[in-house]
């Protein structure tokens, strides 16, 4: 269905095969200026591609007149699938999927929290392909590579080891959402098989890094480490003192904006 008020394209995408398929809802804005490049947004865990931030990149496209892709991981907000058969290898299998069925030619990607780690890995799936879009830049608000072993599996407690080999899955308070956050047996192991900080990362691309300081979730620590695994590209790391995780006060918002305009006009 296309919104001839803002350009936009909403559609659902089938990704996968047999009981693995999932439908993928995807809102696609059109670019209005000729070979304009298009802006992907790759949400958070549990994220939705309705949330602030993405809206308000929705809106920067509009106003730049470039194409602004948006979609929710299976099990996240208007797609299909249970959330608990998410894994990084399966939401990278939607991202990939919904780049190539927007055949857009060059694209920013802005990925935030789990986001991150999802763009890091689809540009380097994309560059292993050696085929699909042209990456001009990374935007990464607060991301969180390698979460699960970086930032969970060393501080799991004695009780949610013992759930996650009782039950498969471990369960814990959400700061965002009244219902509580999930982490899989099968997402933890899965997540070593998806691991960047273990080399050079070449992304081929310039990177603007956004990380709140007073961030519960992922410390700047991480943001940190992050750029010493990117050391042949162009990175720009904004600390932002006062900032949480979400990083979505109007400051905030202003801050991911500017970096996203100045790539994509660069």
């Amino acid at each position: 269905m296309t919104d001839a008020a803002t350009n936009s394209i909403e559609k659902r995408i089938t990704v996968g095969n047999g009981p693995a398929a999932r439908e993928i809802a995807v809102i696609h804005r059109l670019p209005i200026r000729p070979n304009a490049p298009t802006l992907v947004w790759l949400g958070g865990y549990r994220s939705h591609m309705t949330g602030t931030k993405a809206l308000e990149l929705d809106k920067l496209a509009a106003e730049l007149g470039i194409g602004a892709l948006r979609f929710d991981y299976s099990g996240h907000g208007a797609s299909g699938g249970a959330f608990q058969d998410g894994t990084i290898s399966r939401w990278l299998e939607e991202a990939l999927a919904v780049l190539d069925d927007s055949k857009a030619e060059s694209v920013l990607l802005v990925g935030s929290s789990m986001g991150g780690w999802v763009a890091l890995r689809l540009v380097q799936e994309l560059r292993q392909r050696a085929s699909g879009p042209n990456v001009l830049g990374m935007v990464l608000v607060a991301p969180a590579p390698d979460f699960t072993a970086e930032l969970v599996e060393p501080h799991l407690t004695a009780e949610q080891r013992q759930s996650l080999a009782e039950r498969g899955y471990f369960q814990e308070h959400s700061e965002y959402s009244p219902e509580p956050n999930i982490f899989t047996r099968a997402l933890l192991e899965d997540g070593r098989n998806n691991i960047v900080l273990t080399g050079i990362i070449e992304t081929g691309c310039p990177v603007h890094i956004l990380q709140g300081m007073q961030d519960p979730d992922v410390p700047y620590s991480h943001a940190l480490k992050l750029v010493e695994f990117l050391p042949a590209d162009d990175v720009v790391l904004t600390l932002i003192r006062d900032g949480d995780h979400r990083l979505s006060r109007p400051q905030d918002l202003e801050k991911l904006k500017a970096a996203a305009a100045a790539l994509i006009i660069a």
